[in-house]
């Protein structure tokens, strides 16, 4: 079970968390190419964000989806 959890440690240091080594290594005194990675994921979120409202958006225009109050036994 050990080896398992070295894998696991293996995995993250030396190959997920390689950009953060490399911008480290870099040592950069600007602060937009410091947070590139933050911001890489900042506008992934964000356009899945806008993909799943428009998603939301298509099925309530569709009237798909059971509103009653009785829509659910727990309720």
């Amino acid at each position: 079970m050990k080896d398992f959890f070295y894998a696991i440690q293996d995995l993250f240091v030396d190959y997920l968390f390689w950009p953060f080594d490399v911008l480290r290594e870099l040592d950069l005194n600007n602060w937009w190419l410091s947070n590139i990675v933050s911001w890489t994921f900042t506008i992934i979120s964000l356009v899945a964000f806008v993909y799943w409202m428009k998603q939301l958006k298509g099925y309530n225009d569709n009237n798909e989806e059971d509103k009653s109050v009785t829509a659910h036994e727990y309720l």
